[in-house]
């Protein structure tokens, strides 16, 4: 990082995300206004994580509790290949510990709920190739407070709980699965 870095946490932009979302009633148009925004556009974050994590969930009280402490700014994201074994016990945000389990208990019915809008095509992308249809978000442990090893789910919880209900019930599970990875800049 620069001398002259400036620091970016979610609080800031948890009002702008909320915002938004509240006062412009087409999401498109909507996410379209908040990716422009100069903190969210200094962040140079791929739309698909700015959505996924910041736009939908910017505000999200465990969110804000989990990622509060981390700095935006200090975070670049690839998309990288996991091993499924990796997801089997990757962990998410303390507030929310035990929710990849509860979806992990039934993915057959976390599966066959997504099937309207931008989730059509979810049961025939695990049918068809053992594996999600849309990335799930995932951050280098290291970035945390306090700092750990590994990745942690940040968003596609239902996803990687899925995943693991799979591949205990001997369903189809890809070998490797395709996740934007966040890691330190």
């Amino acid at each position: 990082m620069p001398a002259n870095h400036q620091p970016t946490y979610l609080r800031e932009i948890s009002t702008l995300s909320a915002g938004t979302r509240e006062t412009i009633a087409c999401p498109i148009a909507a996410f379209s206004e908040f990716r422009s925004f100069p903190i969210v556009a200094a962040l140079g974050w791929p739309d698909d994580v700015l959505q996924q994590w910041l736009f939908e969930l910017g505000d999200n009280p465990p969110f804000l509790a989990d990622y509060g402490g981390v700095d935006l700014s200090s975070i670049r994201w690839g998309v990288e290949g996991i091993a499924a074994e990796q997801f089997l016990t990757m962990p998410t945000g303390p507030t929310d510990h035990d929710c990849i389990e509860q979806f992990a208990r039934n993915p057959d019915h976390w599966v066959e709920v997504r099937k309207h809008g931008p989730h059509i095509g979810v049961a025939e992308s695990w049918a068809t190739h053992g594996t999600w249809k849309r990335w799930p978000l995932l951050v280098d442990r290291s970035l945390l407070n306090p700092p750990a090893t590994g990745l942690q789910v940040v968003e596609g919880r239902t996803r990687v709980g899925v995943l693991r209900g799979r591949h205990r019930q001997g369903d189809k599970v890809a070998p490797a699965h395709l996740a934007w990875v966040g890691r330190a800049r």
